[in-house]
Formats: structure tokens, C-alpha cells, sequence
């Protein structure tokens, strides 16, 4: 087992690996910037190191700091979390070159599945459905891409190839207005990614957000862990995310599940990872793979009972899984809400002291936070704060579950957007299942 790790992250996922660690009797070095002395998961760490000022480009976003972290302390591994660094190739394979382990996929492995138009060439390969689309880059003809769009059909989706996060997309519903979206969503991709690669898809119109947990070691061996719906989404940012996904069928996780190992063992991967899918009609599209743990993953340990970072933690000191395909059982239902430092109706960024917090309790109950009583939110990082899962024997169940914990909880000193969770969790659409991705946009009015 690994003997000493730095947590590369902040917030909740740096208190969540912490824990993780010390169940594993691991000993924790927790980096941090000047604005984050206080986090939960700096107090508790066996070692700490400030490894810059508050802006995440001097601090989280500074790989020589953090390996020079890792060298201070005698670390073996660097756990980068989710953001920020975590899927960085060439962070990946500066902290290997360096002699330390990286928690996560190889250098190699990001940065096929980082590009979006490798990653779906490796997963055709690989046998798991895509959109249909461009199947390449765009060129610089113009007939071309009119030529390329009117065969996929209208309307089009232009995408950049490394683009993520919402960000470098743009839909096209008309011939008329293809070549100038091209155009623009090229000189947006340059500036946000510096890379202006472009590809095209079809363009689903009302589609789910169905993705896949999967788990893969270093000895071939890979499993999936069942799917998420995390449909509920905002400006491309999820909002609320569950497990099992209302109305897949067991034969469907099964085969869409394999087929997501499969192509792990194909493309040699190792570590946690998700592949994201559209689903539309009974059918899933892959759309990209993160090849990180994901900010959603507490419903998948609750529907299983399987400590993904943990594995995670097994994984990168060499060991084989401890799971087999067939030990898998999905039981029950959890479901995820983001708590955010946002005004719920304009949903700018709420930062400032929190002068009285009290979490939720009781059977099915669980909260990943770094906050306490007097923590101040900090206005340079994500706005996210904490995570509210609940899990019951059912959905039903485990919706009223989050609606009691959504009343239970307390928050003040600053604006959350818990009251656009007890709508989003008592709203009659969401409750039936199965709402596609614009629809809380639409509800919203956005």
C-alpha cells in the first residue's frame, strides 16, 4: 500500500480522498493556498505546505509547487482529485517522470480520451456507440462541411475537440448560418483551449445524461460499477444527479456496462473513469470519457457499496481490483444534490463567512463538505460547497428522503441554491423520472 499521499485538490474532494487515506492507514500531505489555510482537510492532514497565493494558476494549477511538495514530504503519490490539474496529461506524466505515482490513468490515457476526436475513434473501435458526426476534424473547405452536416443532418452540433465543461459548442439548426458558427466556435476554441480543432455531431434534441462508473487495475482487469442519470443540468453544469437511471433496464447497464470495460481493457486503461453517453430513444451516443473520479460518485457507492477512492488508492499501489464483475449488485437508489455558494435565481457566486451551519442527519443521509461554523467561502475557486446524498430502498423514497434533509439543513451567512433543490426534488416531472438535459433550463425560463 502507498505510504504517504498529497492530496493535489481543496474543498470537499480533498477531505473525501483524506478520509480515504486514513481508512487505508495512508498519511496524508495536504497543499493548499494562501486563502486555504483553513480547509477542514489542512487541520486534519499529517502534513501540510502552502504552495502559493490565492489565484488557482500560482497555487492548484502549479504543478513544479506541488511535486516540489511531494519531494519535501517524501511523498509516494499524488491524488489530484477532480479539476484543476486531474486531467492534465502532461501534469500526469511530469509527476512520474518525477518519480512518484500519479492516481489516476497514464499520460497517454488522458490525453487520447482528453481530445474528443481520438476519444471516439478509440471507442468505435472499441464497439461503443457514438453520434453520428464528422468522424475527424473539420477542414477549411467550405462545401466540405456544408456537404458533411447536410449528410449527418440538421440540426448540427459543432464542437471543440478539447473542449469540456459546456464550453466550445455551438448549434446549428440551419444551413444558412453552418459556415459562420464554424468560424466563430473555431476562434472561441483557439482562445479558451489553444487548440482550434473542430468536429461535428447530430445534434439530439432531447436527450439524457447517462453515464457509466468504471473501475480498471493495472493486470487487465476492468469492471463497471452501473450508471447515473445526471440529466438535471444547468448551463451544461449538472445540478442533481442519481443512481440507477429511472427506466434503464438491467439488460441495458449490463450490455452498455461491458462494453464501457471493454473498451478499458482495449485502450489499456487504469484507475477510476466514466464514460458519458446521450441517450435518446433507447439508445446510447458517447459523447466523452473523464478520466477522474467525478463529483457525483457518492450515488454510486451507495447503490453498491463500493468506496471508489479507495479503490483508487488499491489500484495505484499496484493491487489487483477487489471486486469481480459478478460481485457488482445495484441495491436501491441515492440521489446528489450540488450545494452551491450562488443566489438560487441569479446564480452569481455567493462567497463570505458561514455563520451557522447544521447538516442533515439520520438513516440514508450523507454529506461530503469541507464547511463548518465560521469557514469562510473564499470568491477565487468553484462555487461548489458540499453535496447532499440521500439513499433509500427506492427512488420515491430516496426523493422524500432529500426533500426532509433539504428542510433539515442550515446554512446562513451566505445565499445557496438549496431552495431551487426542494423545487427541482418536489417538481411532478422530475419525480416521474426520466426528464432530458434542457429541461431545467426551460423550467428556469433560461
Amino acid at each position: 500500500m502507498l505510504d504517504k499521499v498529497v492530496i493535489a485538490n481543496r474543498g470537499e474532494i480533498a477531505l473525501r480522498i483524506y478520509r480515504a487515506c486514513r481508512e487505508l492507514g495512508i498519511k496524508t500531505v495536504a497543499v493548499h493556498s494562501d486563502a486555504d489555510r483553513d480547509l477542514m482537510h489542512v487541520r486534519l492532514a499529517d502534513e501540510s505546505v502552502c504552495i502559493g497565493p490565492a489565484q488557482s494558476a500560482l497555487s492548484y494549477l502549479n504543478a513544479p509547487a506541488i511535486i516540489s511538495a511531494a519531494e519535501l514530504t517524501d511523498a509516494m503519490a499524488i491524488h489530484p482529485g477532480y479539476g484543476f490539474l486531474s486531467e492534465n496529461a502532461d501534469f500526469a506524466e511530469r509527476v512520474e517522470s518525477s518519480g512518484f505515482i500519479f492516481i489516476g490513468p497514464r499520460a497517454e490515457t488522458i490525453r487520447v480520451m482528453g481530445d474528443k476526436i481520438s476519444a471516439i475513434s478509440a471507442m468505435k473501435k472499441a464497439g461503443v456507440p457514438c453520434v453520428p458526426g464528422s468522424d475527424g476534424p473539420l477542414g477549411d473547405d467550405p462545401e466540405e462541411n456544408l456537404r458533411l452536416a447536410k449528410e449527418i443532418g440538421y440540426p448540427v452540433i459543432i464542437k471543440a475537440a478539447g473542449g469540456g465543461g459546456g464550453r466550445g459548442m455551438r448549434v446549428v439548426h440551419a444551413e444558412g448560418a453552418l459556415l459562420n458558427s464554424i468560424a466563430l466556435t473555431r476562434g472561441e476554441a483557439e482562445a479558451a483551449f489553444n487548440n482550434g480543432t473542430l468536429y461535428m455531431e447530430k445534434f439530439l434534441e432531447t436527450p439524457r445524461h447517462v453515464e457509466f462508473q468504471v473501475l480498471a487495475d493495472t493486470h487487465g482487469n476492468a469492471i463497471h460499477l452501473g450508471e447515473r442519470d445526471c440529466s438535471m443540468q444547468r448551463r451544461h453544469q449538472k445540478v442533481v444527479e442519481e443512481a440507477p437511471a429511472p427506466g434503464i433496464s438491467e439488460e441495458q447497464r449490463n450490455r452498455m456496462g461491458e462494453r464501457c470495460a471493454e473498451a478499458c481493457r482495449q485502450i489499456g486503461y487504469r484507475g477510476a473513469g466514466t464514460f458519458e453517453f446521450l441517450y435518446e430513444n433507447d439508445e446510447f451516443y458517447f459523447i466523452e470519457m473523464n478520466t477522474r473520479v467525478q463529483v457525483e460518485h457518492p450515488v454510486t457507492e451507495m447503490v453498491t457499496g463500493i468506496d471508489i477512492v479507495k479503490q483508487q488508492l488499491r489500484i495505484a499501489a499496484g493491487e489487483e481490483l477487489s471486486y469481480k464483475q459478478q460481485d457488482v449488485r445495484i441495491r436501491g437508489h441515492a440521489v446528489e444534490c450540488r450545494l452551491n455558494a450562488e443566489d438560487a435565481e441569479t446564480f452569481m457566486p455567493s462567497p463570505g463567512t458561514i455563520s451557522l451551519f447544521h447538516s442533515p442527519g439520520g438513516p440514508g443521509v450523507r454529506v461530503d463538505t469541507h464547511v463548518y461554523n465560521g469557514y469562510r467561502v473564499p470568491p477565487y475557486y468553484d462555487s461548489m460547497i458540499g453535496k447532499l446524498i440521500t439513499y433509500a430502498d427506492d427512488r420515491r423514497a430516496a426523493l422524500r428522503r432529500m426533500d426532509g434533509a433539504l428542510s433539515e439543513i442550515v446554512l446562513e451567512g451566505i445565499k445557496t441554491n438549496i431552495v431551487l433543490h426542494h423545487d427541482i426534488v418536489n417538481d411532478a416531472a422530475f419525480q416521474a423520472g426520466g426528464t432530458d438535459i434542457h429541461y431545467l433550463e426551460k423550467k428556469l425560463g433560461l
